[in-house]
């Protein structure tokens, strides 16, 4: 009797988790990760005399500002969260105005609990002028919410090489001229600050993807914990 009750306790236990390893694998099969484009170097050890490689991705440094507040802010502030982010100046007559009604429509698209999961961010290129008051008047043209939107101003000189070497933004939009950064481009962080995509600011397609790929995002960062939280509460509950 105790043997039977053992193998039916083993049984309750394995079926589901057996489930959840198959709906894991083939989900993660079936679902198109946002991707990695950028890598620093690439590292080559041996294993059983094969040489294997291991890409160092590119990880975005952490860029210190002042937001539409005065407070200075860096992107070390916002450790968990996705990020995403663009370029403008307040005195800009055409694309800069359609993308922040872009980007509002974004954050409209996680708000409440999910502001907490993602983090908007528009950095301005023409510092000089885009002073503290000049980025609260933009951010009450666009009723920007500043509880995860920060509009950024800074050191010129600091602001352009996170643009071009950090951002990449020259490689993702090869019409920028290096100069002065102007695309109509949104980017893409994950949690480690590596750049998982760029999006057009104005295709509707590629809006549509960003609003997917954010919570994919969301999900990769605990799919190393998820089984063994399953477990955990499996036998918790058992």
């Amino acid at each position: 009797m105790k043997r039977k009750a053992f193998f039916a306790l083993m049984l309750a236990i394995l079926l589901p988790a057996v489930g959840y390893l198959l709906v894991s694998y083939y989900s993660q099969r079936d679902t198109q990760m946002p991707g990695r484009y950028f890598y620093d170097s690439v590292n080559v050890s041996k294993k059983n005399g094969k040489d294997i490689y291991d890409t160092v991705w590119h990880h975005v440094s952490n860029m210190k500002f002042t937001n539409q507040f005065g407070k200075k802010v860096s992107l070390a502030d916002l450790k968990g969260k996705i990020i995403v982010l663009d370029f403008f100046f307040t005195r800009c007559p055409s694309i800069c105005p359609r993308l922040a009604k872009s980007m509002k429509r974004l954050q409209n698209s996680f708000t409440g609990e999910n502001d907490s999961i993602v983090q908007f961010i528009s950095i301005s290129v023409d510092p000089v002028h885009d002073s503290v008051p000049e980025l609260r008047k933009w951010a009450k043209k666009f009723n920007v919410d500043p509880d995860n939107w920060w509009l950024l101003t800074g050191n010129r000189d600091s602001i352009y090489n996170f643009g071009i070497k950090e951002i990449k933004a020259n490689i993702a939009d090869v019409n920028v001229d290096t100069a002065f950064i102007h695309t109509e481009d949104f980017f893409l962080l994950d949690k480690q600050r590596v750049v998982r995509g760029w999006y057009n600011g104005f295709d509707s397609t590629a809006q549509k993807k960003l609003v997917r790929d954010i919570p994919l995002l969301m999900l990769e960062k605990n799919n190393k914990q998820t089984f063994g939280q399953f477990l955990k509460g499996l036998f918790t509950n058992s």
